[in-house]
């Protein structure tokens, strides 16, 4: 076996230390059809590498100066990075095992004990070793362009916070004024506000500019109505922020400026309007900021805001219903640019809830396409595998969405559910329980629960679980289902029918029909039970069992 020893101290190199010194070693050899496949992951990792890599996917933003990219990367992205990397190691390494003595990794960067997690999670041809070395001393080399553009936020945080406490706004204004927001934007998104909102009330004892005084109140709206820990989110103070904002932009004296900064205020406005439940002022906000996009920007200028703004309104489009022109909106910011995956992933949604299935899954599909691998477009994907009766290619999406990313909640509850459909209980169980260790609040999760005990004879915990279920959502049909099946088991005819119409208020289908029946006439109430038997055949007139308890009278 091939022996490696790499350092991953973050002075060295900063994010990817680690990454991009086993790249220096696997890329060389790599045929160059592997290394496109993952040129974004290979490119961001490894800069200095872009030379050897073919490009295969690029976004607009790529094209533009880098005041026109406002969309930074979330927290998110270098998980996909190191998805991305980990299967690129795994073809390199299909013709033998490789071993890593990998030293200081305790100084990494998150990307890379991010990258070493993921390696050894799902690389079994990689073996790493870690082993004592000596640190060194000193801030790590900073390159903000490459944090900020990557999504290294941890780096840009580390980095920027250091030098804002040597610099000062009189020092260098411009340059201060660029590493306060990057950084804070940073902070923001690692989930450390205090701090961000710290660097913000600094910002507002030395701005003057009203420009500088907008954005600051912009961006302490946006933190106020996004903060990680929903309980400190808080939508009023929020809009007393971004009024601030919206006063002041309105009045900057040149038109293109003002067309920018007022529409992205409005904006962020019209997200604030969202959380207060006033969705209709949300459109008409964002409406007000494509006009005056439309108006007062060259066409070439600033496509990347405008994307963003059709994205958004084709969202609360959707949501009110007008569906043809959500569509239309989608379409255009694809247009504008089809190496950006989220927007695929939005309008497969809405074909999905058309149900246009054959359509959401191309959109699911381009998304996998343009991006390094993430969870969202497989889990989507396996809705609507699901949807056309394909349980395996469903279950396959559901289990790769989890093998990259194990904490993905929303994936076991699909999965534990598809796994009791198939009566694999072992496995639903096994579902059920790891989403309900990240998400213990999740109905659907106890009520798989509920239906594993219930199969596995344990109607006592069976219940609990039901019960559960709908103490947290007392409208979820396939607990009250359950429960009424659990209580016709035990005799309990009365309790069965009262549980069974409690699911058929939400979900009438021929299934809890066919149950009601049984329980009306075990319950002595042979009329209503052939109500519901003449109503179960007309849905599904193919039944047999509905049929056999018709004949029986």
């Amino acid at each position: 076996m091939d022996v490696l020893t790499l350092d991953a101290d973050r002075h060295l190199h900063g994010p990817y230390t680690l990454g991009a010194a086993l790249l220096d070693v696997l890329v060389p050899g790599a045929a160059p059809g592997l290394l496109a496949a993952h040129d974004i992951e290979i490119r961001a990792a490894a800069p200095h590498l872009a030379a050897r890599v073919p490009r295969r996917r690029r976004s607009r933003a790529d094209e533009l100066p880098r005041e026109q990219r406002i969309l930074i990367p979330g927290a998110g992205r270098t998980r996909r990075i190191a998805n991305g990397l980990a299967e690129f190691v795994r073809a390199c390494l299909a013709g033998g095992p490789l071993r890593v003595t990998v030293a200081n990794l305790a100084a990494a960067d998150p990307t890379d004990t991010q990258l070493v997690e993921v390696l050894r999670r799902r690389v079994p041809q990689l073996e790493i070793t870690e082993v004592e070395g000596v640190p060194r001393q000193g801030p790590p080399a900073a390159d903000y362009d490459r944090f900020r553009d990557e999504g290294f936020h941890h780096a840009m945080a580390e980095a920027g916070t250091a030098e804002l406490s040597r610099l000062t706004h009189d020092d260098d204004p411009d340059r201060w004024w660029t590493l306060l927001h990057r950084t804070t934007a940073a902070l923001e998104a690692i989930a450390r506000e205090p701090e961000a909102r710290e660097l913000y009330e600094t910002a507002r004892r030395v701005a003057t500019e009203p420009r500088h005084r907008a954005t600051v109140a912009c961006s302490l709206a946006t933190l106020l109505v996004r903060h990680h820990d929903p309980a400190r989110r808080d939508p009023e103070e929020a809009l007393a922020w971004i009024n601030e904002a919206i006063t002041i932009t309105s009045l900057l004296p040149d038109p293109r400026e003002r067309a920018f900064h007022l529409g992205f205020d409005l904006n962020a406005k019209a997200l604030i309007e969202v959380r207060r439940g006033r969705p209709a002022q949300a459109l008409t906000l964002v409406e007000s900021a494509l006009d005056l996009a439309d108006r007062d920007l060259a066409p070439d200028e600033h496509p990347i805001h405008r994307l963003v703004l059709r994205a958004n309104r084709a969202q609360l489009l959707g949501a009110a219903g007008r569906t043809g022109e959500a569509l239309a909106d989608y379409a255009a910011a694809i247009a504008a640019d089809p190496g950006y995956p989220d927007y695929y992933l939005d309008r497969g949604t809405l074909l999905h809830r058309l149900g246009r299935l054959e359509e959401a899954v191309a959109d699911y599909e381009s998304a996998m396409r343009v991006s390094p691998p993430f969870p969202e477009p497989y889990y989507n994907r396996a809705e609507a595998r699901y949807a056309r009766g394909d349980l395996a290619g469903a279950l396959a999406d559901l289990d790769y969405a989890l093998e990259l990313d194990p904490g993905f909640a929303p994936a076991y509850v699909n999965r534990a559910g598809l796994h009791a459909a198939m009566g694999e209980t072992g496995q639903a169980r096994r579902d059920a329980e790891a989403g309900l260790a990240l998400t213990p609040r999740e109905p659907y999760l106890w009520c798989v629960l509920g239906q594993v005990e219930q199969a596995e004879g344990r109607r006592e915990a069976a219940r609990a679980a039901y019960d559960g279920a709908l103490a947290l959502d007392g409208g979820l049909a396939a607990a009250w289902a359950g429960r009424g099946a659990l209580s016709f088991e035990e005799g309990a005819n009365e309790a069965a029918v009262a549980d069974l119409s409690r699911a058929l208020e939400t979900s009438q289908t021929a299934e809890l029909l066919f149950n009601r029946a049984l329980a009306l006439r075990a319950a002595g109430r042979p009329e209503e039970a052939r109500r519901d038997l003449v109503r179960a055949a007309e849905l599904a007139p193919g039944d047999e069992d509905v049929r056999r308890e018709l004949g029986r009278g």
